[in-house]
């Protein structure tokens, strides 16, 4: 259920060629998918940021007053996330949490978070490379795993400024490519503040194997980069708070995922289904990360879903060099 008002279930061309929503109380500034659902203003970081950043993204959404959206979200890794606007709850590992505008760290989530919003809202994040969260001194990934944290429970204590005092550094009123600038410029000063030490390389190798072929096999990734698999899993557990199989179950979940909510090229749908042994195997997983089947995913409105996964999928083909920075994704043309 995306609204607590009516509204249509898919998204129609406008006369302008552009896709509309599929909720006529939902106004989103990035435009939408094919399916209707808003998405985000999201590219590659800074170079300088690339080893620890994986993206960066924002939104601005209008609703009508009274209008809720409930829905779900799932990102592998970590995310620095600015609420602006909106009664915002969700149901983590901790119990059911409320918040307005904020700072927070999303952990990453090991199967489907139920988030929703009351009101218009604009949000700014900053994805986490895997591994990253260490180098950033921040907290072990196993321990914020479907969890939300409080932006001051982690870096007030230190000389980098306090969640209240990032809303007035970003101003609630946008636009959203100046909240991705000032994002930036944030994380390059905690960056700068913490030493600039950087996540294991081989890490981020496994991420690009991952991104490539989620059904890779952890001995064969061992051996060609010459580190002993058990090494490797430890490396793995600590920069994903998960083991090697988790994470790999996960990436197949998300990019089939994807492609029911059309934010994922069109062309690799056949591969990505081809990741599971048959479909009943593929419809097991998918329940166990989302809670229903996939036939009842891609007909429920998802918009926080879209957002996110979009996000991912986008990276995820300039990772695999299959798009270029700044191009736009195929299911936006």
């Amino acid at each position: 259920m995306v609204s607590k008002k009516e509204g249509e279930l898919t998204g129609h061309r406008g006369t302008n060629g552009e896709f509309n929503s599929s909720n006529p109380h939902l106004r989103s500034a990035a435009g939408y998918s094919r399916g209707g659902e808003p998405l985000s203003f999201n590219r590659a970081p800074a170079e300088e940021l690339s080893p620890w950043v994986a993206r960066v993204y924002a939104t601005q959404v209008d609703l009508d007053p009274g209008t809720t959206i409930q829905c779900g979200l799932i990102s592998d890794t970590p995310v620095l996330r600015v609420l602006f606007g909106g009664e915002w709850t969700a149901r983590t590992r901790d119990g059911v949490g409320r918040y307005g505008s904020s700072a927070l760290l999303f952990g990453p989530q090991t199967k489907r978070m139920e988030v929703s919003v009351r009101g218009s809202f604009g949000t700014v994040g900053v994805w986490i490379k895997p591994g990253a969260m260490a180098a950033l001194n921040g907290p072990d990934v196993a321990e914020i795993l479907d969890r939300i944290i409080l932006y001051d429970h982690i870096y007030a204590d230190r000389d980098w400024g306090s969640s209240e005092e990032l809303l007035e550094w970003f101003g609630t009123q946008g636009p959203p490519d100046r909240w991705m600038r000032v994002a930036e410029k944030l994380v390059a000063q905690l960056i700068d503040l913490l030493g600039r030490h950087e996540p294991d390389p081989l890490i981020e190798e496994f991420d690009r194997a991952v991104f490539a072929d989620p059904n890779l096999v952890i001995g064969d990734f061992a051996l060609q980069h010459a580190v002993e698999r058990r090494t490797l899993e430890r490396m793995i557990k600590r920069a994903y708070g998960q083991t090697a199989t988790q994470v790999l179950r996960r990436a197949r979940a998300l990019d089939i995922a994807s492609h029911l909510l059309g934010v994922a090229d069109d062309a690799e749908a056949e591969e990505a289904a081809l990741k599971f042994c048959d479909q009943s195997h593929m419809i097991r997983e998918f329940k166990a990360f989302f809670g229903i089947t996939p036939r009842q995913f891609a007909t429920t409105p998802q918009p926080f879903m879209t957002i996110t996964l979009e996000a991912r999928q986008a990276r995820r083909l300039e990772v695999l060099g299959r798009m270029e920075p700044g191009m736009p994704a195929p299911w936006r043309m």
